[in-house]
């Protein structure tokens, strides 16, 4: 790469810094190289650019389903809590076991969370879940009723900060989680 074509991309690497502050939501690889008519190689390029010249600083760059963002580095998370308690939102332990559920042995039906967790499944716990955008009915299932398939949405992932369900920790085995009790 000569001197002129990486000044090129430290430069476009500071077009998709400014992008990423003044949107409001992830920007796609194909927003991105749309708006600054780029190739897959140059995007690949400048994002790399990006990563490292953000990595001596307080932000960092993070890819998640609906795209990339810009998201303060982990090292400050405590600072941010401290400061700024009220963004701190508390989950409760039955919304986690329920998207839990969800994310993990999808397509679920309520049925089957209640199966699951061995609790009857409150309606406000789905609420909550489909009012965050982290879930949403996605089809029927074939058998008495039709009840509805619950399925997790990209805003899931991006909350979690993943690209992907394959991200998602492995199940811990149940069988040397009961021995160590």
């Amino acid at each position: 790469m000569t001197d002129k074509q990486h000044q090129d991309l430290a430069e476009i690497s500071k077009y998709i810094e400014v992008l990423l502050h003044a949107s409001e939501a992830p920007l796609t690889a194909n927003a991105l190289q749309k708006y600054l008519s780029l190739s897959t190689k140059e995007l690949a390029q400048a994002l790399a650019l990006l990563q490292q010249r953000l990595a001596t600083g307080v932000l960092s760059l993070h890819e998640t389903a609906s795209g990339y963002r810009l998201q303060i580095a982990d090292d400050y998370s405590a600072l941010i809590q401290r400061i700024f308690p009220q963004r701190q939102e508390r989950l409760s332990q039955a919304l986690l076991e329920t998207l839990s559920v969800i994310a993990y042995k999808q397509p679920v039906t309520r049925s089957d969370i209640e199966h699951v967790r061995g609790v009857t499944l409150s309606s406000n716990i789905l609420r909550q879940l489909f009012d965050k955008g982290w879930i949403e009915e996605k089809g029927y299932k074939e058998t008495l009723g039709r009840p509805a398939l619950l399925h997790t949405t990209a805003q899931f992932l991006d909350a979690f900060g993943l690209t992907s369900l394959d991200e998602l920790p492995p199940l811990p085995d149940m069988d040397s989680l009961k021995a160590m009790t």
